[in-house]
């Protein structure tokens, strides 16, 4: 876990220096947060999907997830406004990096047919999102205790000011991007 943040400090910032020239050091863009956000549809009937949910997230993040719950009303999808839609957890410092080593070394490499993750998934100011289809990537979640298969967001959090710093940013701390 400590690898990770070290490979940064030595290697990752030498090469982002280099090639966009920065000045000081503090130019640099770095990783500064993690979200993992896990919606639920079905928590407004289910209150057991919404704790067995909350529940696996913790499991994955290491950290105690928080309820997201609804802002407006929606008579379509019967959603009151409080009501729980959600789980989210924000992953910062050694528990951030950590996580990282983990989806890049072990759960990624476990998805289907992986053949790298789609690098056009940038959101213009230099964050990065990614889509999982099943939290049962992660070797922490046991097979048998899962009742149903729910996706996730990973959401990255750089200080970028471009989509190609931080898309270089993550490629060298190793994200396996697709060609």
């Amino acid at each position: 876990m400590a690898r990770l943040k070290d490979k940064y400090k030595n290697d990752v910032i030498k090469s982002l220096m280099d090639k966009f020239q920065y000045k000081n050091i503090m130019e640099v863009p770095k990783l500064e947060k993690i979200v993992l956000n896990m919606g639920l549809g079905d928590a407004k009937d289910n209150r057991k999907a919404l704790d067995a949910a909350v529940k696996e997230l913790e499991i994955i993040a290491g950290q105690k997830p928080v309820v997201t719950r609804a802002k407006k009303s929606v008579a379509n999808f019967k959603v009151r406004e409080g009501m729980p839609v959600g789980a989210k957890v924000t992953l910062r410092g050694e528990r951030m990096y950590e996580f990282l080593d983990r989806l890049i070394s072990v759960a990624l490499p476990r998805v289907r047919d992986f053949r790298g993750i789609n690098p056009n998934s940038f959101d213009g100011r230099g964050n990065y999102s990614l889509g999982i289809k099943e939290q049962l990537i992660f070797p922490e979640i046991n097979y048998d205790d899962v009742e149903k298969v729910r996706g996730m967001d990973i959401i990255f959090v750089t200080t970028a000011k471009t989509d190609e710093e931080a898309r270089e940013l993550l490629k060298l701390m190793g994200m396996p991007f697709s060609k």
